[in-house]
């Protein structure tokens, strides 16, 4: 399978990895065709990775990560063009984070709104799934906890785009947790920041979310 990621820091990098492990090709998106991390990134993983800009990677890719800043989430999916995502799964791996004031980051994008549910906003025929948005990158792929393999929580408004991020979060090694449409971003971006005040509290940041069943 194609595999464009949009971003080159260490989410879309270890993403980008995680799928030629598992046999994908993968093209990496930036502003600048020539950006250095984008280049010396797929020169390290081989013939299967390449790098271009965001529209470059937008139309190579049969499913499309975006692992941009939250804050960037607008221009690098203007950037990318919307008709290059028509139809496409987009799986969202972004928070809406606001450094300001010092401490703990805080949610940029509260109440009835969230930054799924704009980037579905911003490319309204792609089918957006918001996953990989509450653990650390060097967990992303084939995660390994004394309590078993931990759980990805997921959401989108298309059920057959869930479906297919959930069947390759099998591939990476984790369970999935679906719960719903992309309104559903509101409570696991909020769960982002419950991860990240964890780390932060605790001192240790390999940690990540288990839904527990009887």
């Amino acid at each position: 399978m194609r595999i464009a990621v949009l971003g080159t820091g260490v989410v879309g990098r270890s993403l980008g990895q995680a799928f030629i492990t598992l046999g994908h090709e993968v093209k990496m998106g930036s502003r600048d065709a020539k950006n250095e991390k984008a280049l010396a990134w797929a020169k390290e993983m081989g013939p299967k990775a390449s790098a271009g800009t965001f529209a470059d990677a937008a139309m190579f890719g049969e499913i499309v990560v975006l692992a941009t800043l939250g804050a960037a989430n607008e221009s690098a999916l203007t950037a990318a063009g919307a008709a290059n995502l028509r139809g496409k799964v987009l799986i969202d791996t972004t928070n809406p984070l606001d450094f300001e004031g010092g401490g703990p980051p805080k949610l940029a994008v509260t109440g009835n709104d969230s930054g799924g549910e704009r980037v579905q906003r911003l490319v309204p025929d792609a089918l957006v799934v918001k996953a990989f948005n509450t653990v650390g990158a060097p967990h992303m792929f084939r995660p390994s906890f004394p309590g078993g393999p931990p759980d990805m929580f997921i959401c989108g408004n298309d059920a057959a785009a869930r479906k297919a991020v959930a069947g390759l979060l099998g591939e990476f090694g984790w369970g999935v947790v679906d719960i719903g449409g992309i309104e559903a971003s509101r409570y696991l971006e909020a769960m982002c920041i419950a991860w990240v005040r964890a780390g932060m509290l605790g001192g240790n940041w390999n940690i990540a979310f288990k839904l527990l069943r009887k």
